[in-house]
């Protein structure tokens, strides 16, 4: 098993091109095919408009080609300076269903947490998440803030036995086989309860040439398991999450589980998640 085509989400926010950067060091180290995703935020501004500021809009449209060539330029110019195969897609329409559509077609999507401070990460309510929700492929979300110095050498992987996890776990393989350390976590939340235990999975990485270890930790009272898992991803200097995404459907409206949402919104090193 290989990644053979990746995804990468190029907007107009500050993060963008060091996004590009990690996804064509990822497509190098995998020989894989990168597709550059060009989506925007479509409708901030359009509330703020009258209905006869044809003029404005017009402008803001222009405003909107340019920034959308200027990204195209630098990601070619990116992509054959690292000797990648690459392709260019600006698709049209509601970003989360272009996103999902184009991200089906590849083995692995990459994206970056929104931003509070940068306007222009903003796609669509819930991008990031929807997306790992309705995309059927694994989505690496990198962090808004500091730099990815490594990627995929130390490597957790939050185990629960469920079929999220099993899946997530199944989908990082790759990485996993290239990684120096890999650790299986268990997060107990009932000490005193039989809970699923991380070295279940042992024979099936091992099949698959991955010597992992394994960690079964206590949740401490108060402390939520994302919080649990946050704290030692910096106890062991983690450079990646495995971990599976969960949802709750309630009537019509879909809510991210606790430990998905905890991590989307403080995380401090890449998530790998698949739902």
């Amino acid at each position: 098993m290989s990644y053979q085509t990746l995804l990468v989400h190029l907007d107009d926010s500050r993060r963008s091109d060091a996004r590009v950067d990690f996804a064509l060091d990822l497509a190098r180290r995998h020989n894989a095919h990168l597709i550059g995703l060009y989506v925007v935020c479509q409708e901030m501004f359009r509330p703020l408009l009258k209905r006869d500021d044809s003029l404005n809009l017009g402008k803001l449209e222009a405003q909107g080609v340019e920034r959308k060539n200027r990204a195209h330029e630098r990601f070619v110019a990116a992509a054959e300076r690292a000797g990648c195969r690459f392709e260019w897609q600006a698709p049209a329409g509601p970003a989360l269903e272009a996103a999902a559509l184009y991200a089906r077609h590849a083995d692995l999507v990459i994206v970056g947490q929104e931003d509070p401070d940068d306007q222009a990460s903003y796609i669509a309510r819930d991008f990031v998440e929807d997306l790992v929700m309705t995309a059927g492929r694994p989505v690496i979300v990198l962090p808004y803030a500091g730099r990815v110095a490594t990627f995929g050498e130390n490597v957790v992987v939050a185990w629960d036995d469920s079929r999220e996890a099993a899946r997530a776990l199944a989908d990082a393989l790759p990485i996993l086989k290239r990684a120096r350390f890999v650790t299986v976590t268990t997060v107990e939340k009932h000490p005193d309860r039989d809970e699923p235990a991380g070295f279940d999975v042992s024979g099936y990485l091992e099949r698959h040439g991955v010597r992992a270890g394994f960690a079964s930790i206590p949740r401490a009272s108060g402390v939520s398991t994302g919080a649990t898992l946050l704290n030692q991803l910096s106890d062991v200097h983690a450079d990646l999450l495995v971990m599976g995404a969960y949802a709750h459907a309630r009537a019509r409206e879909r809510l991210l589980g606790g430990v998905t949402h905890t991590l989307l919104e403080t995380m401090t090193v890449p998530v790998l998640m698949s739902h």
